[in-house]
């Protein structure tokens, strides 16, 4: 609390000091932006994508900048497992905002497998079900796009995630995003994570190919951003606000005004993504900005804020 402001908030249970999180992809696995940061200053830190094995991931080139944004064709490249519990864990372990573990899979017994390991290790607030990212050939965003699927591999998650919450990651391109939210929520999701990137393609002309060598990536930054409000708006009235389950609202974040933005429109946090490869500690300019707008609006709680669209 500061200047008489309380940003503090209750996300599935979790009390955090604040609404700010980095998002998965962004941030490393654990304290890589602490050269740039204070990351315990922030109220919530996703890490990039766990798969039982080590990937290698998509070849390059497999990032692009665009006008408002860039498109990524990661697919998922990390150390697995193993190696994240033996390196990572012990630094998460010591970070003070609530960790959450992204999760990722080709089959529903790859992400079973993940939780299984993990849900029993301290320092882990819960868990992100990585079902919506478009940049792999097996598994993320085929799991996203069917209210069925949505279901099963919510359950089958939930089930091996004990106490632990399990924040389910929508995809943006489905025909109506509120009816796989509501298939998460009545799976047992106890929190939502949206929006994920938008497949896109950039082209050279020169070669007339396109720029990655997956062909297409996952748009994201503030090309985006009003899209991103707009659905978050949308599975707010439509599915969470009568079910009490907090949305983590992100797409295109980059100052405290766009992430006010998502707040009024129905989240109670927000996630910075694409803006920490321009500025790596805009996540504490976001967290100064709310405090200063909560003061010059006469904001005394920031839960007043949220989802208070007019």
């Amino acid at each position: 609390m500061a200047d008489g402001v309380d940003i503090s908030v209750d996300f599935a249970g979790l009390k955090l000091s604040n609404p700010v999180f980095t998002v998965s992809g962004t941030c490393g696995y654990a304290d890589e932006l602490s050269d740039f940061m204070d990351v315990n200053c922030l109220g919530g830190f996703i890490t990039k994508s766990i798969t039982l094995k080590p990937r290698k991931g998509n070849a390059p080139p497999r990032i692009v900048e665009t006008d408002s944004g860039m498109l990524n064709a990661i697919g998922w490249a990390n150390i697995g497992l193993d190696k994240f519990i033996e390196e990572k864990l012990p630094v998460i372990r010591k970070m003070s905002p609530a960790v959450f573990v992204n999760i990722a899979g080709e089959t529903i017994a790859d992400y079973v497998a993940v939780v299984e390991r993990l849900v029993a290790e301290s320092g882990i607030a819960g868990f992100e079900l990585n079902i919506s990212c478009p940049n792999v050939e097996h598994g993320g965003v085929s799991f996203g796009t069917d209210p069925a699927q949505v279901t099963e591999i919510t359950k089958a998650v939930k089930e091996a995630s004990g106490d632990k919450v399990l924040m389910v990651k929508l995809a943006p391109a489905v025909t109506d995003i509120s009816v796989m939210a509501r298939a998460a929520i009545d799976a047992g999701a106890d929190a939502l994570s949206l929006i994920n990137t938008f497949t896109a393609m950039v082209v050279d002309i020169e070669t007339r190919k396109p720029v990655l060598a997956n062909r297409t990536g996952g748009l994201s930054g503030p090309a985006i951003k009003p899209i991103a409000v707009y659905l978050v708006n949308k599975v707010y009235n439509e599915v969470t606000k009568d079910n009490n389950i907090p949305i983590l609202g992100m797409g295109g974040i980059r100052t405290a005004s766009d992430a006010i933005e998502f707040i009024l429109a129905g989240a109670s946090a927000i996630g910075i993504g694409t803006a920490n490869f321009v500025e790596p500690d805009c996540s504490v300019k976001i967290i100064e900005g709310i405090k200063k707008y909560c003061v010059s609006h006469n904001v005394s709680n920031i839960n007043e804020l949220i989802g208070s669209l007019i």
